[in-house]
């Protein structure tokens, strides 16, 4: 088994510059926006050769699963048993049922069950779990474990940052303006009779924010707005929300050297993210980003004219 390694320096204008290597047995997740899929996938079955597994893979839509998963077996000519490879993806019970009259979820397992009897060297999986039930999510991980087991390098290609975080080692996040690592540190549980205290943080780089048992750490350009909502502070990052242990003020005073205002009582914005104030009344306003969802944040009255006043100097 080979690793699996990409580079883009001097292929596709349609995506930006990047150089990733996966090693065997490691599972890493590209996140990026959607835009970016189509170039991603052509410039994989182009100049690597790599079948991907997509949910719109073609099955046999007349035929039951079980005589799907047959036809495939012999296709392939898969080594493992067949009742093996129908309890992996947890077809039992489905069997008899033709294609056409399966749910997503079910027809989700099928395809996952031809790719993997297909052997490929390369997995490289595109929204794997995309709208389906967490019965089929488990089954998903449990074939990445097996293909890491394999010593097989896996990539996996998602639209939002949970999904890569549930389901790879590394995860890489590709814009327009380019492509980065994304930076976690696993959340330690203090014991019960130790208490460790906070280090004190003179220049702050890194914003944390929790996802599930891990820590996200995050440049404070990547973020378009910190939101308080329901006593939680949430950073919001395109359309993807992450919790923030801090009050709306203590994030604030992090954040002020590095562009973010206070534009609401609610809000704070990354000024930068800024593309225009929306007068919508005379005592009504807003801030539009410059992000893909364009999004819209209240801009308080009192602070039009400190806003105004930021953008106008010099």
């Amino acid at each position: 088994m080979t690793k699996l390694q990409l580079n883009n320096d001097n292929y596709d204008d349609s995506l930006p510059p990047f150089s990733l290597i996966v090693e065997k047995g490691e599972v890493c997740a590209i996140y990026c926006d959607p835009n970016f899929h189509e170039a991603f996938v052509q410039y994989i079955t182009e100049n690597k050769h790599i079948a991907i597994w997509h949910e719109r893979d073609a099955l046999y839509e007349r035929l039951t699963i079980e005589d799907n998963l047959k036809f495939y077996y012999k296709w392939f000519s898969c080594s493992e048993p067949l009742a093996e490879i129908i309890v992996r993806f947890k077809l039992s019970d489905v069997l008899k049922k033709t294609v056409k009259k399966c749910s997503p979820s079910e027809l989700c397992r099928l395809r996952y069950a031809k790719y993997y009897m297909a052997n490929v060297m390369h997995p490289v999986l595109l929204e794997p779990t995309h709208g389906i039930d967490d019965k089929t999510i488990h089954v998903c991980m449990e074939m990445i474990d097996s293909f890491k087991r394999a010593k097989k390098p896996v990539l996996i290609i998602v639209s939002y940052l949970e999904q890569a975080l549930l389901l790879a080692e590394k995860t890489y996040h590709l814009k327009k303006d380019g492509w980065k690592q994304v930076e976690i540190v696993e959340e330690k549980r203090d014991d019960e009779n130790h208490r460790y205290d906070a280090p004190i943080i003179d220049n702050l780089f890194k914003i944390q924010a929790k996802l599930d048992d891990k820590v996200v750490l995050f440049d404070p350009t990547e973020i378009d707005y910190i939101e308080s909502r329901d006593g939680k502070s949430m950073i919001i990052i395109e359309k993807e929300e992450f919790v923030l242990d801090a009050t709306l003020t203590e994030v604030e005073e992090k954040l002020m050297m590095y562009g973010f205002f206070r534009c609401h009582r609610s809000y704070l914005v990354n000024l930068q993210k800024v593309r225009e104030i929306i007068t919508w009344s005379r005592n009504t306003y807003s801030l539009r980003l410059n992000n893909n969802s364009k999004s819209t944040i209240p801009l308080s009255r009192a602070k039009v004219k400190e806003i105004q006043a930021i953008f106008n100097s010099p």
